[in-house]
């Protein structure tokens, strides 16, 4: 129940070790040099020195067992006073370590590292969001519990599966969806009572709760874990359901929604969901941030 966004990827193809670095072939004097294509791009803006320590990064990555500075300079194809500036620099803002001369990987390319798997895994949970949108035929949101606040983070939907439209808040109306419900039903009684102080209760629709007295003697009956549906509450026309998830100390949901002249494929997305859950749960782990 959120706006989508996208983001554009892009992916460095490591170079092996074994392939030159540059190589310039002698050209016979009879051989015309070919003109260059026209192009009404301009060159881009490369910087050296940036590229140069990349090499030496590809360099110390492929030996995990750490590798000399003579040696490393030789498979960046580097002169050896260039390769010394750059490895103590690196070295300094934690991107390699020195250990009995020779260098390893350090503490911040292993966080980059870390972040590209995190962002892997990121990319496994929106896929199968994505499936579940278009086999199921709804809507399918993640959404998490962070800071005191309700924060949607991951959405699939499509022309022929809208998600609903936000028109009120979802962190000042959680007593209204069902993103926020099951949210709130994860809480402690003390953590419930301070959302509500800071967002009251406030009816939206004919069939919102109408206080918080109402709410909470609701969510009280909630088991837990126990798959919540809301229909019509937030949004007319339009019925969610959603399956409360603990990732971590984090209280997290996935939802779906769908309009009521659907509301046939609200059961069967439910129990699809739920015997599916577990193959994203332990992504799901590792890119809360997401």
């Amino acid at each position: 129940m959120a706006t989508a966004q996208s983001a554009a990827r892009s992916a460095v193809q490591p170079r092996s070790a074994a392939e030159p670095r540059s190589a310039v072939q002698p050209r016979s004097a009879s051989v015309p040099t070919p003109a260059a294509p026209p192009s009404d791009a301009p060159a881009p803006t490369l910087i050296g020195s940036v590229q140069r320590a990349l090499r030496l990064m590809e360099a110390v990555s492929d030996h995990p067992d750490g590798a000399p500075a003579k040696q490393l300079a030789r498979e960046a194809g580097l002169p050896l006073p260039t390769a010394y500036h750059l490895l103590r620099t690196l070295t300094h803002e934690g991107y390699l370590r020195r250990e009995q001369g020779v260098f390893v990987l350090g503490p911040a390319a292993n966080r980059l590292g870390h972040g590209g798997s995190g962002q892997l895994r990121r990319e496994v949970v929106v896929e199968t969001m994505e499936r579940w949108r278009d086999t199921l035929g709804v809507a399918v949101y993640f959404a998490v519990y962070r800071e005191g606040e309700v924060e949607v983070t991951a959405l699939a939907e499509s022309t022929a599966n809208p998600a609903v439209e936000e028109w009120a808040d979802f962190r000042e109306t959680a007593h209204a969806h069902v993103i926020g419900q099951c949210l709130l039903s994860q809480l402690d009684a003390r953590s419930r009572l301070d959302h509500l102080d800071r967002h009251p209760v406030e009816p939206i629709t004919p069939y919102t709760v109408r206080g918080g007295t109402s709410l909470l003697t609701r969510l009280a009956a909630v088991e837990r874990m126990q798959t919540m549906v809301e229909r019509q509450e937030y949004s007319l026309g339009t019925i969610c359901a959603g399956i409360p998830l603990t990732i971590g100390q984090t209280a997290a949901v996935m939802a779906i929604s769908v309009p009521v002249a659907r509301e046939a494929r609200l059961d069967p997305a439910i129990e699809r969901l739920r015997g599916e859950i577990n193959e994203v749960v332990r992504s799901l782990m590792f890119s809360i941030s997401i």
